[in-house]
C-alpha cells in the first residue's frame, strides 16, 4: 500500500476532481465532493492530517492507490 503524501486541502480537491468528483457545496472551509452516490468532505487547510485524508478516501469509496495515482498525475 503506498504511503499517503502530506498535501493541502486544495491539492486533495484537485486529485478528487481527476477521479471524476465535483464540488457539490462548501460551508466555511469544508468542501463536499460528490460523484454519483458517493461523496466525501475535504477541509481546505494548508496541510491535511493523514487520518483526515484517509477518512475522506474511505468515504469516497476509492482506494489509496487510486488517490495517489490521481495525485501524481499533476
Amino acid at each position: 500500500m503506498p504511503e499517503l503524501p502530506m498535501i493541502s486541502g486544495d491539492e486533495a480537491i484537485k486529485a478528487f476532481k481527476r477521479l471524476g468528483f465535483h464540488e457539490a457545496r462548501q460551508k466555511g472551509s469544508h468542501v463536499v465532493m460528490r460523484r454519483q452516490d458517493k461523496g466525501c468532505v475535504i477541509p481546505r487547510h494548508k496541510e491535511l492530517a493523514q487520518g483526515t485524508l484517509r477518512s475522506a478516501i474511505k468515504q469516497a469509496g476509492i482506494t489509496i492507490e487510486q488517490f495517489v495515482d490521481a495525485y501524481n498525475q499533476r
